[in-house]
Formats: structure tokens, C-alpha cells, sequence
């Protein structure tokens, strides 16, 4: 039995369809309010703030994923994201199942660097605190060595259904729907942007590698940085569209947080679009040199057909 928990998000289905398509038919996904991502999963409605709910929910389990999440509020991620991973690091202990751990870059320092597995935390802002803390928590619970535990961290996302991010909304989004692209701070520094389904089916195999456990795995991102302009470039181009965006400065945005909690929500994340995004994935890569990972033009492609109804 492989469970997830948080099963609802976009990587939590990409990640239930791939583990279907290539590892097992015994799949349980686990939410407040689960859906069936492919026929045979079963499903287990279970709040991960309570501990009993979350123990009984992976009583059973040979390998479990973390992919919780929780709107982009910052006393939300604060009382409740590290009881949740808690909870289901308890429970994973008790049921003596291995623990795959999604992370993301917020606890990363915000600057030029090469980001690998080494870097070292630096976190802007509460909510890249907050997951500093729940980084550390599981590098813990992986030096404690009862159960096998891994990380797979990904960069910024981009990608088809309802995946959510600047990319997304600011870029693919309005094109999409016929408008000039936005981009956040600045258009000539370098991102690192991975495809959500590529997100989960790396998050899937090292999963159910057992070589893998005990360690911090970036996972694969397509190795052209491009700049927002040579993204919205070929966006566009993609699209259909004139390649034309605007910029959203770094002060328009903070002056807007004084009159929009969303936008505020946002603001500790700006100084890492002054810099360039170097999100290095060497090491998953030489892992798993048969992995493909796509390229920007191919998802780009892909949306656009999903966009079209084929």
C-alpha cells in the first residue's frame, strides 16, 4: 500500500497517476475530502491536524508522501503546517512505513547562488521559517533513522490543470485568455521552473527506490534558465500571441499589500525575482539518467492542447 496525504493538489493527482501507471494498483489517497484520481484508489477522509485521525489513515501503508498544502496564508502555515507533518511523521513511525517528504525552495537563501542539496537554509520571511522548521524536522526524523525518510524539493511551478503559481497565473493564464503577460520585479533574471507532472513522477521514483532514502533529492528541472523575456518569448510564440508583457515592480507590489492580504502574502517571496533562480538537479539526473524530463516548449504545447480540449 502506497498512501498520499494531501491528495487533492495538482502534484498529489500527477503523483497518484503516475505511481498507478508505473508502480502499484494499492493506492490509498487521504484528505479531508478525497477524490478517486484513477479507478482503483481507495480513499480515507482524515484531517492531519488530528494525531489518531492521521495514524489510522496510514496504519497499513509501505510507503507514504507528504504533499499537503494550505492557502498562502502566513498564521495558517504557522499553527498548522508543522502539526500536520508531525502527525504524519508519527504515524508513519508507528506503522513502520517509509516517508517521502515534498518540499519547496522558500527556506533557500534569495540570491544568485547555484542551489543544490548542500545549500544551506536561509529562510526570508515567516513563511520560509515555517518551512525551514518543517525541512529540519524531517532531516531529523531522517538522522533518527527509524524509518526510511527523503526529500524531493522543487523549484517555482509551472504546468496544465489547476497548478498554481506566479507563472501560471501572470504569464500562461492571461495569454490564455488573450491579455498581456505580467511579470513579477523583473524580466532578465534567469528561472529555474519545473513542470508539475515532472515534479511528481521524479517524487514517485524515488519513492519506490530504496537507494534513494536518507537523503535531500532537487528534483528534475529542464536545464534552459530562461529569463521571463525569453519565457513570455516563447509563450507567446506558442500561443499565438504578440510577445509583449509588462513589468510589476518590486514597489507596486509592496504598495499593494497594504490594501490586499494576498498580494501582502507574497511579498517576503520578492527578492528572489531580483536575482537569478539557479535550481541545480545534477544529482537526481545521474540517478536516473532514463528519466525525460520536458522541455518548456513541450509543456507550454501541452497546456495549449489541454486549453484547445485535445
Amino acid at each position: 500500500m502506497q498512501t498520499i496525504l494531501g491528495a487533492n493538489g495538482q502534484i498529489a493527482i500527477e503523483l497518484a497517476r503516475e505511481l498507478q501507471r508505473n508502480h502499484t494498483n494499492d493506492l490509498r489517497l487521504v484528505s479531508r475530502n478525497p477524490r478517486k484520481v484513477n479507478e482503483t484508489d481507495s480513499l480515507v477522509s482524515a484531517n492531519l491536524l488530528d494525531a489518531r485521525q492521521t495514524l489510522d489513515a496510514v496504519k497499513g501503508s509501505r510507503i507514504v508522501y507528504f504533499t499537503a498544502g494550505l492557502p498562502p496564508d502566513t498564521q495558517l502555515w504557522e499553527a498548522q503546517f508543522p502539526t500536520m507533518l508531525k502527525n504524519a511523521l508519527d504515524a508513519c513511525r508507528a506503522a513502520g512505513a517509509s516517508f517521502a517528504y515534498f518540499d519547496n525552495t522558500y527556506m533557500y537563501p534569495q540570491d544568485g547562488r547555484l542551489q543544490t542539496e548542500d545549500t544551506p537554509f536561509a529562510p526570508v520571511g515567516r513563511k520560509g521559517k515555517v518551512r525551514a522548521a518543517m525541512a529540519s524536522m524531517v532531516l531529523d526524523e531522517m538522522a533518527r533513522g527509524e524509518i526510511p525518510v527523503l526529500i524531493g524539493r522543487a523549484p517555482e511551478f509551472y504546468g496544465p490543470g489547476k497548478t498554481q503559481s506566479f507563472t501560471n497565473a501572470l504569464v500562461i493564464e492571461k495569454l490564455q485568455a488573450g491579455k498581456k503577460p505580467r511579470v513579477p520585479v523583473r524580466g532578465d533574471t534567469r528561472r529555474t521552473l519545473i513542470w508539475t507532472p515532472d515534479a511528481s513522477r521524479a517524487l514517485a521514483a524515488l519513492g519506490n527506490a530504496p537507494d534513494a532514502f536518507g537523503q535531500t533529492w532537487h528534483l528534475p528541472c529542464c536545464d534552459d534558465r530562461l529569463t521571463y523575456q525569453e519565457f513570455v518569448a516563447m509563450a507567446s510564440e506558442v500561443f499565438g500571441r504578440e510577445p509583449a508583457y509588462s513589468v510589476i515592480g518590486k514597489w507596486t507590489l509592496t504598495a499593494a499589500g497594504l490594501f490586499s492580504k494576498p498580494v501582502r502574502e507574497i511579498r517576503e517571496l520578492l527578492p528572489r525575482y531580483e536575482q537569478d533562480n539557479l535550481f541545480d538537479s545534477t544529482k537526481f539526473k545521474r540517478r536516473f539518467p532514463g528519466f525525460t524530463v520536458t522541455t518548456y516548449r513541450q509543456g507550454l504545447e501541452l497546456i495549449r492542447r489541454e486549453g484547445m480540449g485535445r
